[in-house]
């Protein structure tokens, strides 16, 4: 009996721990609804904006974020065009990277036209590592999100390193966000840059929640100070993945601008990359 009680008392905690382990394993999630950033395809997409794009649905990307180019906002494709493009292939042009310039009102009319649900500022409107500068390009990004709002578009800034420089004791990045309009301005975070300058993400989506709805993932090559392949860097891509709830993240743009061998193999490698993993 105590043999028979003892083998029962241990398949009993067997299956305690079987049960622990299930929820945590329920709870893991597969890497869904891609989206590439188009600046990493950049050449092929000047040289065939259509082939390129085949190309990216073949690997699996969903969402697709365009950046100006020599051919305009689109690689010499129109707005309508890419939108059909796009629809046709499974994919959505959900963002773009433009200047905030004179023909911003234009910039905004050509995502309208192009289906985007963001428009994303991609540098500093004007230049000067000062807090004045910061606070100008704030006031600047709240009124540029005013034309975005009244089109149905959400307005919001790429980071790059320097805007994690302090002047004035302030860290410069804090001002644009703390000083722009926070129900109209969003920031899409670039996490490979924000990391390699030595700042937390995380720390960020949780100082000023819901700012975040727009993330670039890659990976960084600390030494080298460029981006790199999924899994090559130093960049925690799971641990980033695990708080796409408290960023109030609603879209990812796989962003890689330097390769070991073409651009077209690293968007696949990346792609795959994620798809195996669990967080």
């Amino acid at each position: 009996m105590m043999k028979t009680r003892r083998e029962f008392l241990k398949a009993s905690g067997c299956l305690a721990a079987g049960a622990l382990l299930t929820p945590s394993l329920s709870r893991a999630a597969k890497v869904k609804n891609v989206g590439i950033q188009l600046y990493t395809v950049r050449k092929e997409m000047l040289a065939d904006a259509v082939g390129t794009l085949k190309q990216l649905a073949a690997i699996g990307y969903k969402q697709l974020e365009s950046a100006r180019s020599d051919k305009g906002h689109f690689y010499g494709l129109q707005p309508k065009e890419i939108k059909k493009i796009a629809g046709d292939l499974g994919m959505t042009v959900r963002s773009g990277h433009v200047h905030i310039d004179n023909n911003w009102q234009r910039s905004v009319d050509m995502a309208v036209e192009a289906g985007q649900s963001y428009l994303v500022c991609s540098s500093l409107p004007s230049q000067g590592q000062t807090v004045a500068n910061y606070q100008r390009c704030a006031e600047l990004f709240s009124k540029a999100a005013e034309a975005c709002k009244k089109a149905g578009l959400v307005f919001a800034y790429h980071n790059h390193d320097y805007e994690f420089d302090k002047a004035g004791g302030k860290v410069l990045y804090d001002i644009l966000i703390e000083e722009s309009d926070p129900k109209s301005v969003m920031m899409e975070m670039d996490l490979g840059w924000a990391v390699l300058t030595g700042n937390d993400p995380l720390t960020y989506f949780k100082k000023y929640p819901g700012r975040f709805p727009l993330w670039h993932l890659k990976d960084m090559d600390r030494a080298k100070k460029e981006s790199t392949e999924f899994g090559k860097g130093q960049i925690d891509i799971v641990k980033m993945l695990k708080n796409m709830d408290t960023s109030g993240m609603k879209y990812f743009f796989v962003e890689q601008e330097e390769y070991p061998r073409t651009a077209m193999e690293s968007a696949k490698y990346d792609f795959d990359y994620l798809a195996k993993l669990n967080y």
